[in-house]
């Protein structure tokens, strides 16, 4: 069965599955958000590794980053109006005139200093400034996934969106980032997980954000950052 579980919390859906197969059987969205797998190795144990220089939590071992998802990537852009895509760059995507580009500030490590989002917007290259490094990170996030990105980067993702973009497909939830995002900014949300762990976690946080949405304190940070040309 394609969908193996499932929840509605506020206004996401949440569904445990491969995406590959729940796609097809949910229709057409206003945008895609995702973050899917860069095939560069980006697991658990990966991070757990960066640990002196930047701890990041005692994630799962898994391998689940040794290869990218062309097949459920090009099918989630099919599906979807507006698209906005990290590690869009280790993806065959159409060219762009429009990069989303999260400057992480991080300093002298290993991590990369900034990660990009393909889009299929018409807009200029626009760039965010968010810390995102051990106990020094920007914002109260808990990292609870290896590859989470900030709430704030999320916000700001959507919030770039055409304001028409009311219905959200994230294929490769995690923990959940895009759906509390959208739920913080009134979009409806559809996330798919394959993880049941991941999944469990992704329910309670939106449930967090749907019972308790002043614990977020961050503001959503508007489409209005710099403009590399």
């Amino acid at each position: 069965m394609a969908i193996v579980k499932e929840e509605r919390i506020g206004g996401q859906r949440l569904i445990l599955g491969d995406c590959l197969e729940v796609m097809p059987l949910l229709g057409e969205f206003d945008a895609v958000v995702t973050d899917p797998p860069y095939g560069i190795g980006e697991g658990g144990d990966k991070n757990r590794s960066r640990g002196k220089v930047a701890p990041v939590g005692n994630y799962k071992s898994d391998k689940w980053d040794s290869t990218t998802a062309d097949a459920q990537i090009k099918l989630a852009v099919r599906m979807s109006k507006s698209a906005i895509v990290f590690g869009g760059n280790y993806y065959d995507l159409p060219p762009t005139s429009c990069w989303l580009v999260w400057d992480k500030q991080n300093g002298a490590n290993d991590f990369a200093d900034c990660e990009l989002a393909w889009t299929n917007l018409t807009k200029a290259v626009r760039r965010i400034y968010w810390r995102w490094n051990g106990m020094i990170r920007k914002g109260s996030d808990i990292r609870q996934h290896p590859t989470q990105k900030p709430l704030g980067v999320m916000e700001w993702c959507i919030n770039h969106l055409p304001d028409t973009a009311q219905t959200i497909l994230d294929p490769f939830m995690g923990s959940g980032t895009t759906l509390v995002a959208g739920q913080k900014l009134g979009r409806q949300g559809t996330g798919i997980e394959l993880d049941p762990d991941y999944f469990d976690i992704a329910c309670k946080r939106v449930d967090e954000a749907t019972r308790q949405p002043d614990l977020f304190v961050e503001p959503a940070p508007q489409a209005t950052q710099e403009v590399l040309l």
